[in-house]
């Protein structure tokens, strides 16, 4: 497989999507604010519908903030996010269309023309806040850090426990940092071309 086709150089093709993994053990190495910033404030130029933003994470940096969170992860989860160094809850804010007016100051009318009704909203934050997160997977590897998303835990519980408004959804919860030198599982298969794209 040839990489001549892609402007992003070989090493930082592989930074990116060849070399990087769902880490699963981490060293102890802190992730600073910083790293964080820095990661937000390249992947929040990602696109979206609307250019809607419903994407809020929460830092989990203290202790007592991770035993809340570690009672709400699946077992198989339970150890990983108890000792990475860095761990983030993204969710998808319901409400984001309040934003919309000053997000998309060329059709504020978006507001209510498209997002009045909650159901619609909820799709919609799902949908683009899914996006939002994938984003902040990528960045975190463009910081040199290994992410280890995840999807087991309880949703009602996280939700609660953390936001307790009704208005956020949980999408994911990330393990960030430094990968151990045993952090890999081996790599999965993944579908050829020719099994996902069709010329029409």
């Amino acid at each position: 497989m040839t990489t001549d086709a892609l402007v992003l150089d070989a090493a930082a093709q592989d930074l990116l999507f060849r070399e990087a993994r769902t880490a699963n053990t981490f060293t102890d190495e802190p992730v600073t604010e910083e790293q964080v910033q820095a990661i937000y404030d390249l992947v929040k130029y990602g696109p979206t519908a609307f250019n809607q933003q419903p994407l809020r994470v929460v830092l989990v940096r203290s202790a007592e903030a991770r035993e809340r969170l570690v009672q709400h992860m699946a077992d198989g989860n339970k150890a990983k996010t108890s000792t990475a160094p860095l761990v983030a809850i993204l969710a998808a804010d319901n409400e984001f269309h309040e934003e919309l007016p000053t997000q998309l100051p060329h059709f504020p009318q978006a507001k209510d023309m498209f997002f009045s009704e909650r159901s619609v909203r909820e799709q919609s934050a799902t949908l683009n806040g899914a996006l939002q997160a994938a984003y902040f997977i990528i960045g975190v590897r463009a910081a040199g850090l290994a992410a280890g998303p995840m999807t087991g835990y309880d949703a009602a519980g996280l939700n609660k426990e953390f936001f307790g408004d009704g208005e956020h959804s949980v999408l994911a919860v990330v393990n960030i940092g430094k990968p151990a030198e045993d952090a890999w599982f081996p790599r999965s298969p993944r579908l050829a071309y020719d099994e996902v794209v069709t010329t029409v």
